[in-house]
């Protein structure tokens, strides 16, 4: 429960960055027979879909290297799922990823988080 709750309040993080820089938050946890989305958002036309990875720190490796090639087609498939069934038309998409290290958790005082813009596509 502990690890889910987490994994929440990382969302919540990358959700504010995106909206500090103009971005909508269209949709939270979206699932499919595919995968999962942890953030869907909009700006200038294009949706973006976003998927987070909150890290104690990136001495093992970077929080972006844990999206591999099966969990990205999983989002790619999931988004256009997701936007055949919610907007019925085809759109623009971006695929990003969030990194979020927070060493003590929720507990840590300034979490780092970087938005990834396009870091992975469906090409």
């Amino acid at each position: 429960m502990e690890r889910k709750l987490l994994g929440r309040w990382g969302e919540a993080l990358a959700a504010e960055e995106y909206r500090r820089h103009g971005y909508k938050v269209v949709d939270t946890n979206v699932h499919s027979r595919f995968g999962e989305i942890d953030l869907i958002l909009e700006k200038g036309g294009k949706m973006i879909f976003c998927e987070v990875k909150l890290r104690k720190d990136d001495h093992f490796a970077e929080a972006r290297e844990f999206v591999n090639a099966a969990k990205q087609q999983k989002v790619v498939k999931t988004a256009l799922f997701w936007a055949a069934n919610t907007l019925g038309k085809e759109c623009e998409m971006r695929f990003d990823v969030a990194e979020i290290y927070a060493p003590l958790g929720t507990a840590t005082a300034k979490p780092i988080v970087h938005i990834l813009e396009n870091a992975f596509g469906t090409e």
